[in-house]
């Protein structure tokens, strides 16, 4: 990306009025998200393409903004322009003119996360001689900017409000709170205190051009309300492919997390403390059990359960008739003929379903809540090629007794199903908190005694899901994952070249044959920490078993104790490695150890591979940049299991070593 040598201005004297009591007591560009200040990650953003000074007027709690500046990367390129009055967002550029009319110089409020092409902003406003370019979005309810058919800004409806007038018809779009502007835009402004949407409109009667740039589905948060600064939180971490973070100087005890949880530094959470979709700001202490909210210090701000979801989350919230098959039953909702098309849409008989997560071939699944239950409904497109198998392997695994989400009702004419409700607490999530040696161990044992029970007593009974006993883990699928870790992570993400691609694909060969020749159990296939929830009292339950296949046990053990999602330690991995093969034993006669682990070694060469295969793609095809944060330990594990087999295959170990 090319650096621009222009300055910026962040205005920040705001009086974060809206978000009290959460800017009691810190102004809001100093407001933690993932604990980096909001202002801290606006100039990470512009410092990488911008080359130039940076000015920032201040009046709230001056002092905790000096401080800030004066500990920063930036320091010794920040100027403060302290105002009092506050000057408006006008009158605080007039303010800088000096500073500013170098060049040009990009606006960017204090208060909000954005992410656009800088280097396509930038070179737009050189380019096209504006005087003005404004960032704007197409958001109806918010758009009060009037633009012409060239862009070029007519008007601004209720300035300072963002509200539209519904008696005009116009073009519209709505102001982001991010400009470039020319130096000669700051002849439009008055001295003291002035606002730029009438400088803007000012400028564009005089011939100049000031024009909006669309950026349309861009990510944009507007942290004004503490709604939105949950979202702007919620946004980042779901940015990150997390649910939760833990300020590495916070002080947790022992302490049970569902939902979204954000524990920001030296914060304090005591044990036996309960949360759940709540954000825990810097010096706060917690005890009890809290649930949607933002905690301070000396606060706490409720909030809505839709307030607390990711944007991408809360916009498909949708609502839902319990009257009708699927859920009646469940929710106690039995209503027949006329009554139902009677019903209205905010009777008790609608809930709203707040979206939890996204599968594969575009499954959505939904919190649906009522009278104090809960339950999850996947929707699935209509030929989604898993939802039959996975209604049948339920319904054969809870015979079982294997832990799964119950399945509650179903609809198969529109691929849809309601589950029981496992809450939002994975083992990757619960790992995320401080735990002992013991507590790890314990939680682990009981998820291997599940892992046992599928290998054993469900293979036994096997003959009775005829869908999971034809559907074999053989030498094509083994095959396929490892084609699949050369296209997507080799080639696909590390652009690496196979130059003995021949020798490669016949080590590939020997290595799938080697593993089809394993004896074969039913598996779950992705048996990773992210696929097993800890329910209440800290039971495991096991979810995504529509993938379970007939295959070497050893590869469902590699998946878990090699995961490269949680690295366990090697003493606590060899502990659980002991009981797992303890308990084979214990439950079958004829197990046979040294087979096993035979096993073991070609299925984690394997399973390493197809993890960062779907890395990759998860990245490359899907956007999902965050998956390549596991890429390091995933090619680690496969780099150490490689070392102790390098004589047998040569040419895939060469290869390894230089990804």
């Amino acid at each position: 990306m090319p650096k621009y040598p222009i300055n910026i201005f962040l205005p920040a004297a705001g009086l974060g009025e809206r978000l009290r009591p959460i800017t009691n007591g810190l102004p809001k560009p100093l407001l933690p998200v993932l604990g980096k200040p909001i202002i801290e990650s606006i100039l990470e953003n512009l410092t990488s393409v911008c080359t130039g000074d940076i000015g920032i007027n201040i009046h709230y709690k001056p002092e905790m903004i000096r401080a800030w500046a004066k500990r920063s990367v930036w320091a010794n390129n920040i100027t403060l322009f302290p105002e009092n009055p506050i000057l408006g967002t006008g009158g605080a550029l007039k303010n800088a003119e000096p500073f500013l009319s170098r060049g040009p110089f990009i606006v960017h409020n204090s208060d909000i996360l954005i992410n656009i092409n800088w280097s396509r902003l930038i070179d737009e406003h050189i380019s096209s001689g504006n005087i003005a370019t404004l960032v704007c979005h197409r958001l109806s309810q918010i758009s009060n900017v009037v633009i012409d058919k060239n862009n070029q800004v007519l008007d601004v409806e209720n300035a300072g409000a963002s509200k539209p007038d519904p008696l005009t018809k116009a073009d519209k779009v709505a102001y982001t709170g991010v400009a470039i502007y020319s130096p000669e835009f700051l002849k439009f402004l008055p001295m003291g205190v002035s606002h730029t949407t009438v400088a803007w409109i000012a400028a564009s009667k005089a011939g100049r051009n000031v024009r909006a740039m669309d950026f349309t589905g861009c990510h944009w948060n507007d942290i004004g309300t503490p709604e939105t600064y949950a979202r702007a939180v919620l946004d980042t971490l779901q940015g990150d492919g997390e649910t939760v973070y833990v300020s590495p100087s916070a002080c947790i005890g022992r302490v049970d997390i569902d939902g979204y949880a954000v524990i920001e530094s030296r914060s304090r959470v005591n044990d036996g403390a309960v949360i759940k979709n709540c954000i825990v700001m810097p010096d706060a202490i917690v005890s009890g059990k809290h649930e949607n909210r933002i905690i301070g210090l000396d606060y706490s701000v409720a909030l809505s359960e839709s307030d607390m979801q990711p944007s991408l989350y809360a916009a498909d919230k949708k609502r839902v008739d319990l009257s009708e098959q699927l859920f009646a039953h469940y929710f106690g909702h039995q209503i027949q003929g006329e009554d139902v098309a009677k019903s209205p849409l905010h009777s008790a008989l609608w809930s709203d379903a707040i979206m939890i997560g996204r599968g594969g071939s575009d499954r959505r699944y939904f919190r649906v809540r009522h009278n104090g239950k809960t339950a999850i409904l996947m929707e699935c497109i209509p030929d989604d090629p898993d939802y039959e198998r996975h209604i049948l392997y339920t319904h054969f695994f809870s015979s079982h007794d294997l832990p799964v989400p119950k399945l509650l009702a179903m609809d198969r004419l529109h691929k849809l199903a309601l589950f029981e409700d496992l809450g939002d607490t994975s083992l990757y999530t619960f790992m995320k908190l401080s735990h002992t040696d013991k507590t790890i161990k314990e939680t682990y044992r009981n998820v291997l005694t599940i892992l046992i029970n599928l290998h054993t007593h469900i293979t036994d009974h096997v003959h009775e899901c005829q869908m999971l006993q034809n559907r074999i883990f053989d030498y094509d699928y083994f095959r396929w994952e490892t084609n699949y870790f050369l296209e997507r992570f080799v080639v696909g993400l590390n652009k690496t070249l196979v130059a003995n691609k021949q020798v490669v694909d016949e080590e590939f060969q020997r290595l799938a044959r080697t593993a089809d020749a394993h004896p074969k159990s039913a598996i779950h296939r992705d048996f990773q920490c992210q696929n097993i929830m800890i329910t209440s009292n800290r039971v495991p339950r096991i979810i995504d078993i529509q993938g379970a296949r007939m295959a070497p046990p050893a590869y469902d053990v590699a998946s878990l104790l090699w995961d490269p999602y949680h690295r366990l330690a090697d003493r606590i991995r060899e502990n659980l490695l002991g009981y797992y093969v303890s308990g084979m034993k214990n439950s079958l006669k004829n197990f046979n150890e040294n087979l096993f682990f035979e096993s073991l070694t070609t299925c984690r060469l394997q399973r390493h591979m197809q993890a960062l295969g779907a890395y990759g793609f998860l990245a490359v095809v899907k956007g999902k940049k965050y998956f390549t944060k596991h890429i390091p330990e995933g090619l680690r594990l496969l780099k150490e299991d490689l070392t102790a087999v390098k004589y047998e295959y040569p040419a895939l170990a060469e290869l390894v070593d230089r990804l």
